[in-house]
């Protein structure tokens, strides 16, 4: 798993639907330096909220993973 390309991919899809990272954050019920890790490649999203974080940005755990 390459996790700056999943990262750089979690980046793209949360702004293309407008949301800030304070927002995804907000709605997985996360802090948003958590997400700004994520999205830098520092860490990755704790699998029991893999999936709210899919269906907040409309993509499977397989596109998540591979970062495609």
């Amino acid at each position: 798993m390459d996790q700056v390309k999943i990262g750089k991919f979690i980046a793209k899809c949360r702004k293309e639907k407008n949301m800030t990272q304070a927002e995804l954050a907000e709605k997985l019920n996360i802090t948003d330096r958590a997400i700004s890790k994520w999205e830098t490649g520092k860490g990755m999203p704790d699998s029991s909220i893999m999936l709210d974080l899919c269906n907040e940005l409309n993509i499977t755990v397989n596109e998540l993973l591979s970062g495609d």
